[in-house]
């Protein structure tokens, strides 16, 4: 039994890791300082004995003795890390640099929830880990984009100057449930547009492509990284190499929802990759990892999950 800790734990991602851990017999604490992290989403793990909830933000140094370290804390749909660009990028480094300390005051791996969006809009296709990426440092989504960027930089100089043991992973498109239905991500916007019959809208042409994994294939990923051989650092994508345009994954919700929604096109926001799609044969080789779950079961599962959020809220 290891005792880890989750840094925005009560997140999406977070939520379903605490629990997967749990499942597998361990200690969890739990870290969030709930900007966008939710209690709900962790409300069936509070009764268990193992689950410690901490209200906490990784800005600020916090002591604890745990045997692993996710470093999952940052906000991480644009709505949310533009809302205050400043509290994005002292997330990410700022927290960074309080989890390696204690990382390295207690001599213990610690893996680091890295994005594809260290790309930014990327000029290779798809996207290899030894890509350096094209990212405007300047721009509204520089905040999240360089935040993640320079936390890479402390992770591999920890790793370098302190030996520390590190993962990093980068993370592509996710989805499932406990996603926030108000994220202003595509797919969360299409099936809820989808459910209320409103207009599905589409920004830019519908022909720019996302490459969309299970949350519970993610999961599989993070914790293969984070117990893999000593000395394997990353960066490794991971992500669903099956790419898919945006009007297809509307076409493809509307079906399952049944929904009378319309398409309707709109301008594309500043900076909006227009591809995405990870190479993974990093993940495969070192991690015996790829993705499982088809878009169209995992978007059932997901369309069911907002359903029941819906009825609630009604």
């Amino acid at each position: 039994m290891k005792r880890i800790l989750i840094t925005g734990g009560a997140g999406f991602l977070g939520s379903h890791l605490s629990e997967r851990l749990l499942n597998e017999g361990n200690e969890v604490l739990c870290v969030d300082n709930f900007y966008t992290g939710s209690r709900k989403n962790l409300h069936h793990l509070l009764d268990d004995k193992n689950f410690e909830l901490l209200r906490h933000d990784v800005t600020h140094p916090l002591f604890v003795e745990v045997d692993q370290i996710y470093n999952l804390a940052c906000p991480a749909s644009p709505i949310h890390y533009q809302f205050d660009p400043v509290q994005t990028t002292k997330t990410s480094v700022l927290g960074a640099i309080n989890m390696l300390g204690l990382a390295k005051r207690l001599k213990i791996p610690i893996l680091q929830a890295s994005t594809s969006e260290v790309y930014g809009d990327p000029e290779v296709h798809p996207q290899p880990e030894s890509y350096r990426g094209n990212v405007n440092p300047i721009g509204t989504r520089a905040c999240y984009d360089e935040g993640k960027r320079c936390a890479e930089t402390l992770f591999f100089d920890y790793y370098r100057q302190h030996g520390l043991e590190i993962k990093v992973m980068r993370i592509f498109n996710t989805y499932g449930p406990n996603m926030n239905p108000e994220d202003g991500r595509v797919v969360s916007n299409f099936i809820m547009q989808a459910l209320k019959g409103e207009d599905i809208t589409i920004y830019g042409d519908g022909t720019q492509t996302r490459s969309f994994c299970y949350v519970s294939d993610l999961i599989n990923g993070m914790i293969r990284l984070m117990n893999s051989e000593k000395g394997f650092t990353g960066p490794v994508n991971i992500g669903n190499p099956k790419e898919f345009t945006m009007l297809e994954l509307a076409e493809k919700i509307i079906q399952i929802t049944g929904s009378k929604s319309k398409l309707i096109f709109q301008k594309l926001p500043e900076d909006d990759p227009l591809q995405r799609q990870p190479i993974i044969e990093l993940a495969k080789n070192k991690l015996g990892w790829e993705p499982e779950i088809e878009l169209q079961e995992g978007l059932r599962t997901t369309i069911e999950y907002f359903r029941n959020l819906k009825s609630h809220h009604n």
